[in-house]
């Protein structure tokens, strides 16, 4: 048994959920998300409550059952709270501008990189933190993790592109014994 599928998600009152041909539409103050949902895992709705069942008890579909109850609990949430993640970025030189729906990025490299913020994020930068905001939580993580990667923080000054809770655990240089 899923400890994690077994849980009702609550549903609140400004969030309409609609479930039609294995197709899952979550509309909330902030926006709208939709999800297919896998053929082994069922989606029961009632008044204020929707809980994630299976029908059989195999190892992929159990592990299907938490996952699905986990993703639509992530999607109710965004659309009536949204997420937020933030970066920080390290270095003599390291800066970030937002162009329109651009980020301009200047890392130490030659030249400056241009990201694209994709649909349904979006970025605000104080000095050198970014913020960034949307609704789908899977597409959030997947931009951050990609800001991330544009220059990872290096384990010696800590230089680089970092999530604001992230530790950077330090190494001594080579002078030191």
């Amino acid at each position: 048994m899923s400890r994690v599928g077994k849980k009702p998600i609550e549903i609140l009152d400004k969030i309409k959920i609609t479930y039609t041909d294995r197709v899952l539409t979550v509309v909330g103050e902030k926006g709208t998300l939709t999800r297919t949902i896998h053929p082994d895992v069922n989606v029961n709705i009632d008044d204020k409550t929707l809980t994630v069942t299976i029908e059989n008890m195999d190892k992929k579909t159990r592990s299907l059952w938490g996952m699905t109850r986990a993703l639509i609990a992530n999607m109710v949430t965004g659309v009536s709270q949204g997420f937020e993640r933030a970066l920080e970025i390290n270095g003599i030189g390291y800066r970030a501008e937002l162009k329109g729906k651009n980020i301009e990025f200047n890392l130490g490299y030659s030249h400056s990189i241009d990201f694209p913020l994709p649909e349904g994020v979006s970025a605000t930068i104080e000095k050198n933190i970014i913020k960034l905001s949307g609704i789908d939580k899977d597409l959030l993580g997947y931009t951050a993790s990609t800001i991330r990667s544009l220059r990872p923080p290096e384990p010696y000054k800590g230089k680089g592109v970092k999530y604001v809770e992230e530790y950077i655990q330090r190494k001594a240089g080579k002078t030191a014994k």
